[in-house]
């Protein structure tokens, strides 16, 4: 590895050299057995590299374009989308209450609407303990999922504290099968997954059979450990996905095709929530929102899960887009974002193509290509 960090130093300095520097000096540092990285500008797949091991013990390499990893919550912008387009042809008034749509679900104490569930503003709870992180029964449907908290109170009064909850999201996606009158993985795959070319974003079905799935590891007191298997059909919309870098890339890169998402959706992604005391809570619908000291905003999402952790980010001033996943439980990322964005948007914007907006870029004139590629 030093080797290789030596040469790339004496290598040319473009931002494809700087990146390569930046992520495996990270990589080196982090524990991480593999870690995939892609980037995305304007309409494309600008870079994207894989590091270490996707499966140690068979000796299977990192491949961004095709190893799987868990992604965790950065489902949750997936199940977003599917929403707001349901919305947007009048098959979902956000503003109804849930169980208009899902009758079954036990009534509360407190009514609450299909946009304060999708913002964490409903008061659902989140996961209690490491019997339910780690459960291993499957679950046939989205419905008999719900039975994990379907009966438990409300840990908030609806809309007035930010409570984040994974469960939320699955009562969102039997929301979504009622609204679209099919299931919810059949309704993400149509609406989503396949128009924005993501073919290799799957549900992590245990029983299946799933083509270049990487494996999941724990480090303990310095040492590499196997995680151990889990079903995740309990949690299909907030975190059940595998997904490839080069995926979520076209994912966050659709998000400037107005053809693909309209300014509307845009608008109801990503302004922030508000509790009813009007305190913001730095997410929308399915996305953090975040400006930073410098005032750069950041719409993303990160994703923890038994053996995966993910950082999904998109920098809309400069239609940039940053995703990067590691095979590993509780990865620290530390400033691998920030630096990637600021190597990126100070090589892009100079580059001859010019800034997006100057030649006719995703917004509206050109469509995200699945398999295109500028550097590997």
């Amino acid at each position: 590895m030093l080797l290789v960090l030596a040469s790339l130093r004496a290598g040319a300095d473009t931002p494809d050299a700087r990146a390569e520097r930046i992520v495996a000096d990270y990589f080196q540092r982090s524990g991480s057995p593999g870690l995939s990285v892609s980037v995305g500008w304007c309409d494309r797949l600008v870079w994207s590299r894989g590091f270490g091991f996707a499966d140690i013990e068979q000796q299977v390499r990192v491949d961004p374009a095709t190893t799987r990893f868990r992604i965790g919550s950065v489902a949750k912008p997936m199940t977003a989308l599917a929403l707001v387009m349901l919305a947007g042809n009048n098959r979902v008034d956000l503003d109804a209450d849930v169980r208009r749509y899902v009758p079954a679900f036990p009534k509360k104490e407190h009514d609450f609407t299909v946009r304060q569930l999708a913002g964490h503003l409903a008061g659902i709870r989140h996961y209690a303990g490491k019997d339910e992180v780690y459960g291993r029964k499957h679950y046939a449907t989205v419905m008999e999922s719900l039975e994990i908290f379907a009966d438990d109170p409300l840990i908030a009064v609806p809309g007035a504290e930010w409570k984040y909850s994974s469960y939320g999201y699955n009562l969102l996606s039997a929301v979504i099968e009622s609204a679209a009158g099919e299931p919810f993985l059949a309704y993400l795959s149509e609406s989503v997954l396949l128009p924005v070319g993501m073919t290799s974003t799957v549900p992590d079905r245990l029983e299946s059979i799933v083509p270049h799935r990487g494996r999941y590891y724990l480090r303990r007191d310095g040492s590499l450990y196997n995680e151990p298997e889990v079903d995740n059909s309990n949690k299909w919309a907030s975190g059940g996905l595998l997904s490839t870098t080069d995926d979520l890339v076209r994912f966050g890169l659709a998000h400037f095709d107005d053809r693909l998402v309209t300014e509307e959706m845009r608008q109801l992604l990503w302004t922030e929530l508000k509790t009813t005391a009007g305190t913001g809570t730095g997410y929308g619908i399915g996305w953090r929102i975040v400006v930073d000291e410098a005032g750069h905003t950041w719409l993303g999402h990160g994703g923890g899960s038994i053996g995966g952790t993910t950082q999904f980010w998109l920098f809309p001033d400069n239609q940039l887009v940053i995703a990067a996943v590691g095979n590993l439980t509780d990865l620290d990322y530390s400033d691998l974002i920030p630096r990637l964005r600021t190597n990126f948007v100070e090589g892009l914007e100079q580059a001859p193509r010019g800034p997006c907006g100057s030649q006719g870029s995703a917004r509206g004139e050109t469509r995200p290509r699945p398999n295109q590629r500028v550097s590997r």
